[in-house]
């Protein structure tokens, strides 16, 4: 499959700005990207790269930044292993649980071991939000608990809940790529009780859930909080993630629409999980 290059100069260029840009332009398919000096190098398939529509993006993005961009095409190679023996490492989530590839060995004893196999999907670890996620699923009582996983990426979420005694777990994504990535990885791991989805809240059913992770983004979730809260259980678990702190207060007020209450967040380099049930 040949691959583009694309090019992104951020004007300033913060780490908050090129997140935002990355998030959004996975949303136009986008599978990879690497920060530089002057902003963010995307990678994105020579078939589904639509100049108009990274134009729209741009011109979309909400913060305040001076954005261009250049395209190239580049060396016809596996991108995904390439992305993944380079920018891949383990992560150790509180010496509890170590997420890793099959390119790399682990060493020392971890309570709870994640292969993932990433495929540029987002929600290898490495990102502050799947981080503060992973680390509200270790300080949490989950065995025999219902759990979904929305925008669930390369289901890592909801492998973790399953290693805890989560049953059943339902993943969600929308995203074509993340949903095939996510079926890979729960092989992998030899989960058998997770059962995953290709869409977004429209395959929210009759099914009920005693947790619900949600990282997405801040607008998604503000429009599908309402979603979620109708196929939550008594005294369910609801955690949010995918914005920033400053971001809390639109996020609670949400929630309190539809009888959620706040109990407590967590940050990351300004990235927040708020927790309300």
């Amino acid at each position: 499959m040949k691959y583009l290059k694309v090019s992104f100069n951020c004007n300033p260029n913060t780490e908050i700005i090129t997140d935002v840009l990355a998030s959004d332009l996975a949303e136009i398919g986008y599978e990879s990207f690497v920060t530089t000096e002057t902003g963010l190098d995307a990678f994105i398939p020579a078939s589904v790269y639509s100049e108009e529509n990274t134009h729209q993006t741009i011109q979309d993005f909400f913060l305040e930044s001076e954005i261009s961009f250049s395209s190239e095409e580049i060396e016809d190679k596996d991108w995904n292993e390439e992305w993944e023996q380079h920018y891949f490492q383990p992560i150790v989530i509180d010496n509890e649980c170590v997420i890793h590839s099959p390119f790399y060995k682990v060493e020392g004893e971890f309570k709870y071991q994640i292969l993932i196999d990433p495929k540029m999907a987002f929600g290898s670890g490495h990102h502050q939000t799947t981080g503060l996620i992973l680390r509200e699923i270790l300080k949490m009582d989950l065995q025999h608990k219902s759990v979904l996983d929305m925008g669930c990426g390369t289901a890592v979420l909801a492998i973790l809940a399953s290693m805890k005694g989560a049953d059943p777990i339902t993943g969600i994504d929308i995203d074509d790529w993340a949903y095939k990535n996510a079926i890979e990885n729960v092989r992998l791991n030899n989960v058998n009780n997770i059962k995953l989805l290709l869409g977004g809240a429209e395959q929210l059913s009759a099914e009920s859930y005693d947790v619900i992770f949600a990282n997405i983004n801040r607008n998604i979730l503000l429009r599908d909080i309402p979603a979620y809260a109708k196929v939550m259980n008594n005294n369910a678990k609801l955690v949010l993630s995918g914005f920033y702190k400053e971001d809390i207060p639109y996020i609670i007020s949400k929630c309190e629409e539809v009888g959620l209450k706040y109990s407590h967040f967590n940050e990351m380099d300004n990235w927040v999980a708020v927790v309300v049930g």
